[in-house]
């Protein structure tokens, strides 16, 4: 069993390195097209030749096959693809979100206070006056719509304005001015 087979089949990372070489990339494609050995990298010298099928062989992409010629198997792509790892399904506001971003609004309005409750605790501390610039500076990392966030924010009760409008603060804080 070679390196590229072990743990039930070729490792990617060892497909694409054997593919960032440019002799073993040039006869990966000559083998694929059906050249037959002889003609693998003939213009090369033959230890850079055999290097690049050492290579092409370990890593799973090229085979022996039993009359000593080479064969790239289909095989292989399939391999590489049944090792990728299942989704977990995501829960909570991991849901609505992609990349840390709100990527869609719950429908479900406990769900959506769910998520603005999340981004306001994540985004604004206990104690903070922010003036809108800040608030909408902080919001950003969230979504490009900063202005729509900051509304759900504020009809959902998450954030609210002092008295005289010029900050905002969380309501379990005891606004400052």
């Amino acid at each position: 069993m070679t390196r590229g087979r072990a743990y039930g089949g070729p490792h990617w990372r060892r497909v694409l390195a054997a593919l960032a070489n440019s002799d073993a990339r040039t006869a990966y494609a000559q083998i694929v097209l059906g050249a037959g050995r002889p003609d693998v990298l003939a213009g090369l010298k033959d230890h850079r030749r055999d290097r690049a099928l050492a290579i092409l062989i370990e890593s799973g992409l090229v085979e022996r096959t039993a009359s000593g010629g080479l064969a790239a198997p289909e095989a292989i792509y399939r391999d590489l693809l049944a090792q990728q790892p299942r989704r977990q399904a995501k829960t909570g506001v991991d849901r609505f979100l992609r990349l840390g971003r709100i990527e869609r609004y719950p429908a479900n309005v406990a769900e959506r206070r769910e998520l603005l409750a999340w981004i306001a605790g994540d985004a604004i501390r206990s104690g903070e006056n922010l003036t809108e610039k800040q608030v909408n500076e902080r919001l950003l990392s969230y979504t490009d719509d900063v202005v729509l966030l900051r509304r759900y924010l504020v009809d959902f009760g998450m954030l609210q304005r002092t008295a005289s409008g010029s900050a905002y603060f969380r309501p379990e804080d005891t606004p400052a001015g």
